[in-house]
C-alpha cells in the first residue's frame, strides 16, 4: 500500500503530461502509485501514461472536479497529492509533503511558477498569486489552494465530500472551505511546481487577472462561479 497517491486528471495533454510523468519518476520519495483520470482522450494521452507506469481511469464526465474525485476513489495511498497533467513537480515534492501532516494538518499546498521561459510580468503574477495570496489567504483563515499543486490526507477529502463534481471552475477554492473547517491548511515553500502558462500566454495577463478576479467575486457573492473554462491548448 502506497503512503502517497498522486491524482492527475487529464484530456489530450499528449504535450505535456510526460513533464509531469517523467518528474515524478525522478522523486526522492519513493512510495507513491500515480494515478492518471483520463477524459476519454483522443490522443495519446492515456498511452504515454501507461509507458511511465501509471494506472489509468477512465472518466468520461468532464470537469476537473470529476476526474479529480474518480482517481481519488481508486487511489489507496494515505495522502493524496493533486496535480495538474500539464505541472512538473520539482525532486524532493513528494518527500516534503510526506512531512506536511503533522497533528492538526489536513492539507498542504506549496508554490506554482511558470514552466515555460516568460517575460517579467507573467512571472511576477505567478509568484503573487501563488505565493503572496495564498499565503495571505491561509493566514486569515480564508485558505484558497490551487487544484494544481497540493496534497490532502485521503481520510479527511472523503469526509469533507471530495470535490464538488457540479463545480466547472473554482472546485479547488470550493475544498479549501470545506477542508479549513475540520483541521489546518499549511503553505510548504519547498513543495514546489512548475505549471504551464499557456493559459496565461493566451489570454494574456489581464485577460486572465478579469478572469479570476470576476469569478473569485461570483464565487464570494453568489456562489455560482463560471460553468465553463475555455479549453486552451
Amino acid at each position: 500500500m502506497p503512503f502517497i497517491s498522486v491524482v492527475i486528471p487529464a484530456l489530450n495533454e499528449e504535450k505535456y503530461i510526460a513533464n509531469a510523468l517523467s518528474g515524478l519518476k525522478k522523486q526522492s520519495f519513493k512510495d507513491f502509485e500515480v494515478i492518471v483520470a483520463d477524459g476519454n482522450s483522443t490522443d495519446n494521452t492515456r498511452q504515454i501514461a501507461k509507458k511511465y507506469g501509471a494506472k489509468v481511469i477512465i472518466e468520461k464526465r468532464r470537469g476537473m472536479a470529476m476526474g479529480r474525485n474518480t482517481g481519488a476513489k481508486h487511489a489507496k495511498g494515505k495522502i493524496l497529492v493533486f496535480l495538474d497533467a500539464d505541472t512538473k513537480p520539482s525532486r524532493d515534492l513528494l518527500k516534503v509533503y510526506s512531512r506536511a501532516f503533522v497533528e492538526g494538518t489536513v492539507a498542504a499546498t506549496g508554490p506554482i511558477l511558470p514552466l515555460e521561459k516568460v517575460k517579467g510580468d507573467v512571472k511576477a503574477g505567478y509568484e503573487f498569486v501563488s505565493i503572496s495570496f495564498v499565503k495571505f489567504s491561509i493566514l486569515v483563515g480564508q485558505p484558497n489552494i490551487v487544484g494544481s499543486n497540493f496534497a490532502v490526507k485521503r481520510d479527511v477529502f472523503e469526509r469533507v465530500g471530495r470535490f464538488n463534481g457540479k463545480l466547472q471552475t473554482y472546485e479547488d477554492w470550493d475544498l479549501s472551505n470545506k477542508l479549513k473547517k475540520v483541521g489546518r491548511i499549511v503553505y510548504l515553500d519547498r513543495a514546489l511546481v512548475w505549471t504551464s502558462a499557456r493559459r496565461v500566454l493566451a489570454w494574456g495577463v489581464w485577460g486572465y487577472f478579469v478572469f479570476h478576479v470576476g469569478n473569485m467575486l461570483r464565487y464570494y457573492l453568489i456562489k455560482k462561479p463560471k460553468g465553463e473554462y475555455p479549453v486552451i491548448r
